[in-house]
């Protein structure tokens, strides 16, 4: 998503050119290849784990994490893979955002109109929004051992990144567009009777 603003912001005229329907398949492909590949992994160290008391998983769903909590053998293997993996996720996906959006803010600071700048950083802002909580609370999920592990701050944490993130992203992109904007704004007013407003 980074590239695709990046592109729309630097390159406007040849965003059809380069963000073609192949290039997006191959971002969507080596996307989903990564993730499984490493999911793979996880699972295969933690498929050699010994678990001798509790089999109650102490979460909402089947993670990392928890699992290791459970473990009766050493962990550390595990641990230091996860954590390798999960670092090399976050340093490459974040480099390529902060690059995109470093792009992206030297373009918006040589345009002259104010309208066109306020434009180009909502645009901006909604992405970058989304990535931020996604990023901080996938962090502070997995990039971390599993001694400090505390049911309650990381059910949060997971809520956020699974349910919270997914249903707010719809909303922040939606109210980008006037139509929404003024579908919302008559729904409140039958709601409330009040004057007839739309955006410009």
């Amino acid at each position: 998503m980074a590239y695709d603003r990046y592109v729309a912001i630097c390159n406007p005229l040849h965003y059809t050119l380069v963000m073609s329907t192949k290039l997006c398949y191959v971002l969507i492909t080596v996307s989903y290849m990564i993730g499984f590949i490493q999911s793979l992994v996880i699972v295969h160290y933690v498929s050699s784990l010994h678990f001798c008391n509790s089999n109650v998983i102490y979460h909402f769903f089947c993670d990392t994490t928890p699992i290791l909590a459970l473990s009766c053998t050493n962990t550390h293997d595990t641990e230091i893979v996860t954590f390798i993996l999960g670092s090399l996720t976050v340093m490459v996906s974040l480099t390529t955002i902060s690059v995109s959006y470093g792009s992206i803010l030297s373009t918006i600071l040589k345009i002259n109109s104010s309208s066109g700048k306020r434009k180009a950083f909502s645009t901006c802002a909604s992405h970058f929004l989304g990535v931020t909580i996604f990023y901080v609370t996938t962090s502070f999920t997995y990039l971390k051992p599993k001694k400090s592990y505390y049911l309650g701050k990381d059910q949060v944490a997971s809520v956020f990144y699974t349910m919270v993130v997914p249903m707010v992203n719809p909303f922040i992109y939606s109210m980008r567009n006037k139509e929404v904007k003024n579908a919302l704004i008559a729904v409140m007013q039958k709601k409330e009777g009040c004057i007839h407003f739309t955006v410009k």
